[in-house]
């Protein structure tokens, strides 16, 4: 993996703000290196929990675009979860140990936090929430807030309803859709 982003990048996001998609794509085209084929998008969740959904929905709709070019590891059909992501971790430093990874995963917070979009340079450290010890990755963090940390992490993200990962993924894959095709232009 390449080094992560030369400036610190920190931003968030309400799902429903006005102009989310094109906010989000701004960001993105500044954060991004379009320019090089070696941008791998990790999407990491299951399909099993509707609240750790929003990964795998957000591979599914970017690998159904016609017009995104990048690889894209987890969908729902082939989710990207704890007992893979230390496999495609090491399959990708094999094979492509200067590729760009843009992770995208679930995550709990406060209360008012819910239905925000986050933006980070560096890594996410998935499975945390839930105790999980599972490896760092990414160049650029996206994350979204599906709902409230605090007590019973697994059942909270079983709970969850699946509307909001589901809106939230839509604005993801849209944002970096947009971003490309900005970028094209």
């Amino acid at each position: 993996m390449k080094a992560t982003l030369s400036s610190t990048t920190d931003f968030r996001i309400h799902y429903k703000e006005k102009n989310v998609v094109w906010k989000l794509s701004s960001l993105f085209l500044q954060h991004i290196p379009f320019d090089s084929h070696e941008i791998i998008f990790f999407c990491i969740g299951t399909d099993r929990s509707t609240g750790d959904a929003l990964g795998p929905l957000t591979g599914s709709a970017l690998s159904e675009s016609v017009i995104f070019p990048f690889s894209i590891i987890g969908t729902l059909e082939n989710p990207l979860h704890a007992l893979n992501l230390q496999h495609h971790i090491h399959q990708t430093q094999l094979d492509n140990p200067s590729a760009f990874i843009v992770a995208i995963d679930a995550c709990l917070g406060q209360g008012s936090s819910v239905g925000q979009l986050l933006l980070h340079s560096g890594p996410i450290h998935p499975g945390k929430a839930v105790g999980k010890e599972l490896p760092p990755v990414g160049d650029l963090s996206v994350k979204g807030i599906v709902n409230i940390a605090g007590f019973m992490e697994h059942a909270v993200l079983q709970s969850t309803r699946l509307h909001l990962p589901f809106e939230m993924s839509r604005i993801i894959a849209k944002a970096l859709q947009l971003a490309y095709n900005r970028y094209k232009s």
